[in-house]
């Protein structure tokens, strides 16, 4: 890449109006709900309401980033929107999302990579920037998962909810401030650990996918979170080494919120003190690819985020997708 970076200047986030605590969840799973805390570390998360669609909560995370950095629509230069939940097969949310945003003429289109989709699309925009095709991009993750939930299912009842985070990325006038590498993997030999098998081409919506359950969300949690954890750390560490950043030198890691139990263990075993690990799943539940973008505008407004400081980003999710990125915040 050449010596222009990309930087992140605004962000946002939302939520639907729906708060869903664990006795609600465990009433439906016939469990008793401080078994859901002791095993996810989730106490609550939100599920969208009838009227709340993928691009509506995508529409409101981005116009609250485009408010704190002093934006308007009009403004930017493309829409990425990163979803597993789309409002519909075609054509994309983020056509959806510029319709009501109002504008018209910039690209807009959807990507796929699951958790780590906000991590793909920020990628994109950065690529995009260094290249100089455009100088602002929305990069936007919403997801819609509780209405991919089999509420009999225990082991994805319990930990999804629904919500967005978006960023508003351009070029950076500092050459010593902004994204300043991201890597980006994948091994599709584990595609089978978490997946919606109906409802696609190869098992298009009948009655018979519908009475097994098949268009609901499946994931084979334990050994996910294995692979997970061994992947995604062997990615931070490399990634370090790439830029020669040592771990204690980071002063803030934000990571997909997965699971509250597996984000603890993978801080430890990087050797990340627990003050530096921003985590918020306890809240929200994990929210698939929004997760990151969310955690990121939390630690943004809540200023966690200082100028200078190193960030560190990471994410891991089905396909199997998982990446990493690097951030000298301002």
């Amino acid at each position: 890449m050449n010596g222009k970076l990309s930087r992140i200047v605004g962000t946002g986030s939302f939520l639907p109006s729906r708060r869903v605590d664990n006795q609600e969840v465990a009433d439906l799973l016939g469990i008793e709900p401080s078994y859901i805390f002791r095993v996810s570390g989730i106490r609550t998360r939100f599920w969208a309401g009838p009227q709340e669609e993928c691009s509506f909560l995508a529409e409101q995370a981005t116009r609250r980033a485009l408010d704190q950095a002093g934006l308007v629509p009009e403004n930017l230069d493309a829409i990425l929107v990163s979803s597993t939940s789309p409002e519909m097969i075609f054509p994309s949310t983020a056509c959806l999302l510029q319709a009501r945003l109002g504008i018209k003429g910039i690209p807009a289109f959807d990507l796929s990579a699951s958790c780590s989709g906000f991590l793909y699309g920020l990628s994109m925009a950065d690529c995009f920037i260094r290249a100089g095709q455009f100088r602002r991009c929305l990069v936007v993750a919403s997801e819609i998962k509780s209405r991919s939930l089999d509420v009999k299912d225990l082991s994805t009842t319990i930990l999804f909810g629904d919500g967005a985070g978006a960023a508003i990325v351009e070029k950076s006038s500092n050459a010593d401030m902004g994204v300043v590498s991201i890597r980006l993997h994948a091994d599709g030999a584990y595609h089978d650990l978490v997946k919606i098998a109906g409802g696609g081409s190869r098992q298009p919506l009948t009655q018979s996918v519908l009475g097994s359950n098949e268009h609901t969300m499946r994931i084979r949690g334990s050994r996910l979170f294995r692979i997970a954890i061994k992947r995604l750390g062997q990615a931070v560490r490399n990634h370090l080494e790439q830029e020669k950043w040592d771990v204690s030198e980071l002063d803030q890691v934000i990571f997909h919120q997965a699971n509250g139990r597996m984000l603890a263990q993978f801080c430890e075993n990087i050797g990340i003190p627990h003050e530096r690990c921003l985590t918020m799943i306890e809240q929200v539940g994990n929210t698939s690819s929004a997760s990151l973008p969310m955690a990121l505008d939390h630690a943004n407004r809540g200023q966690r985020l200082k100028k200078g400081d190193q960030v560190m980003l990471g994410a891991f999710g089905g396909g199997l997708t998982w990446g990493t990125a690097l951030v000298r915040w301002g």
